[in-house]
């Protein structure tokens, strides 16, 4: 597709956005690239996604806003619409996933890597949600998300003001969880993936699902989210091999999703 790759890698993958031209801003068109290659990936064959942006200036400098200036209200609910329903797909992918965040994340750049389930990021990172800047309010999720991963009054301040924040503060308030020099972010990202691919597939799905669904709910439903999804596991080829070597003290075969 013209502006949203795939690649795999061993057993995980690198999605980028490639609009560099454009500092990957998102339009109809590339939400709906983005939408068909989620379609595409096969958890069977894919154990966790990196999502990226093409070049060296940004990750996503926001949706594009020379097709947003002459939206209708209807049309304006159609347009965050599309972005949140692709945006939860993201979220909701069975995979873990980690934003490599390589340049301006703004707006709907912003939104995109809040929808993964890890950040990393360059030092030349740069965060925010200017969009009252423009009249508008965020509108794929940034309002939500924001202030589930940092708290309501750290995302209302920067919601509110427009202001952006650079790698250092978005690590001090916890919007990513690692800053690394920028020739160095994308090995530090396939290593993490690499990491996560290793370990048993299906365990690392129940718990991405655990934690998700968890925090939905109150403590006493949340843990009985994890009670079904542990005693699950134990229906697995990889829980009895990992478990039968842990104790006869060797290493365990490799895990093979099942």
């Amino acid at each position: 597709m013209a502006f949203v790759e795939l690649e795999k890698k061993d057993q995980f993958a690198v999605l980028t956005i490639n609009r560099p031209e454009a500092l990957n801003a998102l339009n109809d068109e590339v939400i709906s690239q983005l939408d068909r290659v989620l379609d595409s990936i096969d958890p069977a064959e894919v154990r966790c996604l990196i999502v990226t942006g093409a070049g060296q200036k940004a990750f996503v400098a926001g949706a594009d806003i020379a097709q947003m200036s002459g939206l209708t209200k209807a049309e304006g609910e159609a347009f965050g619409k599309h972005g949140n329903d692709v945006f939860r797909k993201l979220e909701t992918l069975p995979i873990p996933t980690i934003a490599a965040v390589n340049g301006f994340a703004l707006g709907g750049g912003c939104e995109l890597a809040m929808s993964c389930d890890i950040r990393l990021c360059a030092e030349t990172a740069v965060f925010g949600q200017p969009e009252v800047g423009l009249g508008i309010t965020p509108g794929f999720g940034g309002t939500q998300r924001m202030a589930r991963l940092i708290g309501p009054g750290k995302a209302k301040e920067l919601i509110y003001t427009a202001w952006n924040i650079k790698a250092p503060e978005a690590l001090s308030v916890g919007l990513v969880q690692a800053v690394y020099p920028a020739e160095e972010l994308m090995e530090q990202a396939e290593k993490m993936a690499a990491r996560i691919a290793g370990n048993a597939p299906i365990a690392v799905r129940a718990c991405k699902k655990a934690i998700n669904d968890g925090l939905q709910v109150d403590m006493d439903a949340a843990v009985a989210v994890e009670e079904k999804l542990f005693g699950s596991c134990f229906e697995t080829q990889d829980q009895k091999n990992a478990m039968t070597a842990f104790v006869e003290k060797r290493k365990h075969d490799p895990f093979v999703n099942g």
